[in-house]
């Protein structure tokens, strides 16, 4: 009898899992032939890929299709291209899974914190197929508000919308600050932002670098800010690099607005693009009576109320 019984089953667990199988790579619909954009994130998993296709109705079985894409089915799980993907419902599983695997529209371009806008433009330049020359000075004008992130950009982008794409995710990402109880403009916050970008290579120090920049500007002291100077001088043909390593006293004479050794108070325009937590750290500054730092070899912040005290700091970091 029991014999009998698994004689039964398997045959129907057999023709079910074929079933089963059978639907889960047909077409969500048939006649649905309208292209959806589907786009697939850098190191994402086929798991959580089969999950977002079901999830936006383009499969009809996350699990059908996890074994496909897999070495059970057409071993093309590692071959699945990062980006936007056009996809139908009326496509089965196989041309879905496949699809994917093909060169997409656009590339992935990422924006570090605290880069100018002309190394924006050094890395879309080398990413974007339809970059031209003439984008350097429409990005320049912008800068400060090219937010720092990871983009998909479409491989015919011009530089319009290339703009729209960095600055709609600026304003997105400021909006989730409240700058209400500021004393300072959006615009001075974001230039603060960008020099503390500049200037603050670790966390912690964000909110002290602030800090000393508030209490300068508040107490009608120059910045006496390199990463400034740097901005001016440029790019630097011979350590192949925009920010100047060692500053020399004759830099620091430099006759530019941009000069906080010069001029008091902010410079005209941001010298960097900051990302969130320098934003942040302009809007709360640290609550201290710092009016110097001095940054030693590793990069960390040495803090000083007094003139005195900052010599001693030189002295002691070997600077």
């Amino acid at each position: 009898m029991r014999k009998l019984a698994i004689l039964i089953i398997i045959p129907l667990f057999i023709v079910f899992s074929y079933l089963w199988f059978r639907n889960g790579i047909s077409p969500v619909s048939s006649i649905d032939k309208t292209p959806q954009i589907f786009v697939v994130q850098k190191g994402e998993g086929v798991r959580e890929i089969s999950s977002r296709l079901k999830q936006q109705n383009l499969i009809k079985d996350p699990i059908v299709f996890f074994l496909l894409i897999g070495k059970v089915g057409l071993g093309i799980d590692n071959k699945i291209q990062a980006g936007d993907h056009r996809i139908a419902r009326s496509m089965t599983a196989q041309e879905v899974a496949k699809s994917l695997t093909l060169a997409t529209n656009d590339v992935w371009v990422t924006i570090p914190e605290g880069f100018r806008a002309q190394e924006i433009a050094d890395i879309l330049e080398k990413n974007v197929p339809g970059y031209k020359n003439s984008w350097k000075d429409i990005l320049e004008k912008n800068e400060g508000y090219l937010f720092p992130d990871t983009y998909l950009i479409p491989k015919t982008s011009d530089v319009n919308l290339v703009l729209s794409i960095l600055k709609n995710n600026f304003e997105k990402k400021y909006n989730t600050i409240d700058s209400k109880n500021s004393n300072f403009s959006k615009e001075e916050l974001v230039t603060i932002a960008s020099l503390i970008e500049r200037e603050a290579r670790f966390a912690k120090d964000r909110p002290l670098v602030a800090s000393v920049i508030v209490n300068r500007l508040n107490n009608g002291i120059k910045l006496d800010i390199d990463a400034t100077v740097q901005y001016v001088l440029g790019y630097q043909e011979n350590e192949k690099r925009w920010w100047k390593k060692n500053l020399t006293f004759e830099d620091l004479k430099v006759n530019s607005p941009y000069n906080t050794y010069r001029i008091r108070g902010l410079p005209p325009t941001p010298i960097s693009n900051p990302g969130v937590a320098a934003l942040n750290a302009a809007l709360n500054p640290a609550q201290t009576d710092y009016l110097y730092y001095i940054s030693d070899k590793s990069g960390r912040n040495h803090y000083a109320e007094t003139l005195e005290a900052h010599n001693a700091n030189i002295k002691k970091y070997g600077l």
